[in-house]
């Protein structure tokens, strides 16, 4: 079961259909395989179902907004899911491995698949990071959100593995290294570029969007 999920703010956005669709995409693989977030935005969807069908009459109380978060957190797991069609694959069509991937520089190869979601003000991409390749010192200019897909990477805030899922902003600097020995891949959602912050990698910043 994966350790790192997405906070409930961004459950309730998903359980209310306000996310871009490329977050949506990255909320449900992490939720096609976590029965802990799935049970919660199944409440979620109950209570939203509920409040659409005594809207007229509703009245929150005060406070209400954080109790449904405390609830949240207290959840239990819920039970599988039925089978459902593998939205990446039917996305990409064909495996992760087989993709047409272009080295960005050192362990990491890149795969842009913004066009994929017409419309979307975020930079979508696949990045591999080799298996035992650390990728460069880096922070954010934007928020990133990423899932990790296969293998698994470290940093300076702990070990991400399969299905997890992972939010950083300018506040993170962070320098990833693919542990295991697969290659690591994830999908991300970009607002803005990363900005490299090693020595001399920093020198590169003018050429990365």
């Amino acid at each position: 079961m994966s350790q790192h999920h997405p906070d409930s703010l961004t459950l309730m956005e998903y359980s209310a259909g306000n996310l871009s669709e490329p977050l949506a995409l990255c909320v449900r693989l992490h939720l096609d395989q976590c029965p802990y977030c799935r049970s919660r935005v199944d409440m979620l969807d109950s209570l939203g179902a509920v409040l659409m069908e005594h809207q007229p009459r509703v009245s929150l109380p005060e406070g209400s907004f954080e109790a449904i978060l405390a609830r949240l957190d207290q959840t239990p797991p819920a039970s599988a899911p039925p089978p459902r069609p593998a939205p990446l694959q039917a996305l990409l069509g064909r495996d992760l491995n087989q993709l047409p991937w272009k080295r960005q520089f050192g362990d990491i190869s890149v795969l842009d698949i913004t066009d994929r979601f017409p419309d979307q003000p975020d930079r979508v991409v696949l990045q591999k990071l080799a298996a035992g390749g650390k990728a460069p010192a880096h922070t954010h200019r934007g928020n990133e959100t990423t899932l990790v897909l296969q293998g698994a990477f470290a940093d300076q805030n702990g070990v991400f593995r399969q299905w997890d899922f992972v939010a950083l902003d300018q506040h993170h600097e962070h320098t990833p290294v693919a542990v295991g020995c697969e290659d690591c891949i994830t999908l991300s959602v970009l607002s803005a570029p990363v900005r490299l912050t090693g020595r001399f990698t920093r020198l590169l910043n003018p050429f990365i969007r």
